[in-house]
């Protein structure tokens, strides 16, 4: 009643087997000898009905087990003594699907409904003569093979399920582990080298002040910079280890990621609209990353003078815009970077949109909306 491996349709490999079912209980039907009444086009009727019912076995597999009981007890009732064949297939799959109580108590009845089907009219036969013909229609014997074969294949189904499961618990388990030892590599290798020019900035620093000489602005936004990379791996890392001991930085740090644009000769300016409230994490670390990475990456390629931050609370959403001056002109093809293919895929993650593209008066923006549910 199920598809197995061989390529096949479920529903065609279905509907075979109730076909071939309806075919084998017509011929047995037309091959009994017995006198002619007007019921046999019922009986022959009930007979195909109750093979093609197990076309939706399937979908449906107490309906078709009460279906393929009903047909077998009135064909049996107006003289056709056929097998109870479709109501075997019927048992074999409601005990597959795990409906075994209801399996046996609808056994039970047709044990106890074939008998008294036997002895209607318009047939005359004795008791002892009904119980034989309906132990012929319906062994019990069948109906315990038909369930034990019905629950073998379910135990087997249930185990493989569990063991695919549990291999995909155990890749998904090694991957996080490898994922976490890089993590750990990088942050140790990073750290080192990122440390070696915060000390290398920070003695440029010490020595120009010791001279009484000006310290330049970008040696001052290195020596930030240096500084802030290393807090940002170290909670990068703990963050992997599940720690909690330092929280990851949201929309209360945007400030300080615009002074810090602005050490670097970037005209940089900040502004909050709305009634400010609370936003989820997920949505606080989002909006800093994106600010992050717009100022960044305007530091990096915009050639830009200047640039606007702007952070709008609006009653179910935030939104962060962030526009520079630079070089980027609305005909200027924009190739998408890591940076931005990340940021796309945490604001996508949270249900929000992304719109990041030259400006029309020259420059580049970047345009944030992220959902804000206030009522959890």
């Amino acid at each position: 009643m199920y598809a197995g491996r061989s390529g096949v349709p479920a529903g065609v490999r279905d509907w075979a087997i109730a076909v071939a079912v309806a075919a084998t209980l017509l011929v047995a039907g037309l091959s009994e000898e017995h006198a002619a009444t007007n019921l046999d086009l019922l009986g022959y009727a009930l007979l195909v009905a109750g093979g093609l019912a197990l076309a939706a076995g399937r979908r449906a597999p107490i309906p078709v087990l009460a279906v393929t009981g009903l047909c077998a007890v009135g064909y049996q009732a107006v003289g056709l003594d056929v097998p109870a064949v479709a109501f075997l297939f019927a048992v074999y799959a409601a005990v597959r699907a795990g409906h075994r109580i209801v399996t046996v108590v609808a056994a039970v009845m047709m044990l106890a409904a074939l008998p008294l089907a036997a002895l209607a009219p318009p047939q005359d036969m004795s008791v002892s003569e009904a119980l034989a013909r309906a132990r012929g229609a319906l062994e019990l014997a069948w109906l315990v093979a038909a369930g034990a074969a019905g629950e073998a294949l379910r135990q087997a189904e249930r185990r493989a399920d569990e063991a695919e499961r549990t291999r995909e618990e155990t890749a998904l388990r090694r991957a996080n582990e490898e994922r976490l030892h890089i993590a750990r590599e990088l942050h140790d290798s990073l750290t080192h080298q990122i440390s070696v020019i915060k000390v290398q900035a920070g003695v440029a620093v010490h020595l120009a002040r010791k001279r009484g000489e000006r310290v330049p602005e970008a040696l001052l936004a290195i020596e930030e910079a240096g500084r802030e990379a290393t807090r940002e791996l170290r909670a990068t890392l703990e963050a992997l280890r599940d720690d909690g001991k330092s929280p990851p930085h949201g929309l209360a740090h945007v400030p300080e990621l615009v002074e810090r644009a602005r050490l670097t000769g970037l005209d940089a300016t900040l502004t909050i609209e709305g009634q400010r409230h609370d936003v989820p994490a997920a949505v606080d670390r989002t909006a800093y990353r994106i600010v992050q990475e717009s100022l960044t990456n305007i530091a990096r390629h915009a050639s830009a003078a200047t640039a606007s931050v702007l952070i709008d609370y609006r009653p179910d959403a935030l939104a962060i815009r962030v526009d520079d001056d630079g070089t980027a002109m609305p005909d200027t093809a924009a190739t998408p970077g890591v940076g931005l293919l990340g940021m796309r895929e945490r604001v996508t993650a949270l249900g929000g949109r992304l719109r990041a593209e030259p400006r029309n008066e020259g420059g580049f923006t970047v345009r944030a909306e992220l959902p804000v549910d206030r009522t959890s």
